[in-house]
């Protein structure tokens, strides 16, 4: 088995960077794995000492069979960055495992992935690898130690050149699809939110590479392979991070002794796992009336503005 190379990317948090480096370094795979690290540049000057502080850490890592750094000369954005880390090394290499400087993986994890990098790479079914997973209710009568799911995962993940090269970041088919019910429901099989976002993302209210790996999975009818048991932990949600504030909702704690056991080829979709994880992400009630009266109040100013329009002509 020919390893997947790794990248990491980084900003201006050295310790939550310190952290996925230390846990990633306790993988067994580490020594033989290549490692590429792309250091955004700072956004402003309030970020300069802490960008160079992590440039600095990041400088003398040892533990693997080699460290590339890539620094970037202007600041691209998590979602830019991203989007051409990427693409760059997934072409050059085929395979990808991909984490951000707040994930602290178990000691498995680099195996694990690896491994089902391997397995399903005949599998188009599979679309992307997840080492996170979310904290959910797993039905009791489910014995694997993978199970697939409709959303993708940023939480440390992998995937192979074809299918991260489907991906339409431009999203050149929204009208069609903000029209399309059937195409709407099916993106929000993996969650109620997922839609909402997409609409954010081509507002221009957020920039997320991630709603757009999403859409693709859904628009390629394709699956995300999880374990059982999460891989990773994300030590981001303390207020640190540029896309998040502090929350533990989706704290999932790691088993450091679980290795995914990869013995089923033609892994179906479950339908006990697929409604319990569509309720961890059903919006409560106040969220949904919320969501609904900004549905109405904007298609009523929507309606003002194109009689004004006309009253104009």
């Amino acid at each position: 088995m020919i390893l997947s190379p790794i990248v990491l990317f980084v900003y201006n948090r050295p310790w939550h960077t310190r952290q996925t480096i230390e846990a990633l370094q306790k993988n067994e795979l580490a020594k033989d794995s290549e490692l590429y690290i792309y250091s955004d540049a700072p956004k402003n000057e309030n970020a300069i000492e802490k960008v160079e502080e992590v440039r600095v850490y990041i400088k003398n890592i040892e533990g693997f069979k080699r460290v590339n750094i890539i620094e970037r000369n202007k600041n691209f954005g998590l979602a830019n960055s991203i989007i051409d880390g990427v693409t760059k090394t997934v072409n050059a290499y085929g395979k990808i495992i991909v984490l951000e400087d707040d994930l602290v993986t178990s000691p498995y994890f680099l195996k694990f992935m690896n491994e089902a990098l391997d397995f399903y790479k005949n599998n188009d079914l599979i679309m992307s690898i997840s080492g996170y997973t979310y904290p959910f209710e797993m039905p009791q009568n489910y014995k694997e130690d993978v199970f697939l799911f409709y959303r993708s995962s940023s939480w440390g993940w992998a995937s192979w050149r074809e299918r991260w090269n489907k991906v339409d970041f431009e999203v050149k088919n929204y009208s069609l699809i903000k029209k399309n019910k059937q195409l709407k429901k099916k993106l929000n099989k993996g969650g109620e939110d997922l839609f909402d976002m997409l609409k954010m993302q081509m507002k221009g209210k957020i920039n997320s590479w991630a709603i757009r790996f999403a859409l693709s999975h859904s628009l390629n009818d394709s699956y995300v392979l999880f374990p059982s048991k999460s891989l990773v932990h994300n030590i981001g949600h303390d207020g640190s991070g540029i896309h998040c504030g502090v929350s533990y909702d989706w704290d999932s704690s790691t088993d450091d002794l679980f290795i995914p056991f990869l013995n089923n080829h033609n892994l179906q979709i479950n339908q006990d796992i697929v409604l319990n994880l569509q309720k961890k992400f059903k919006r409560k009630m106040i969220q949904r009336i919320t969501k609904t009266i900004k549905e109405l109040l904007n298609e009523f100013y929507s309606n003002i503005t194109t009689i004004n329009y006309k009253k104009r002509d």
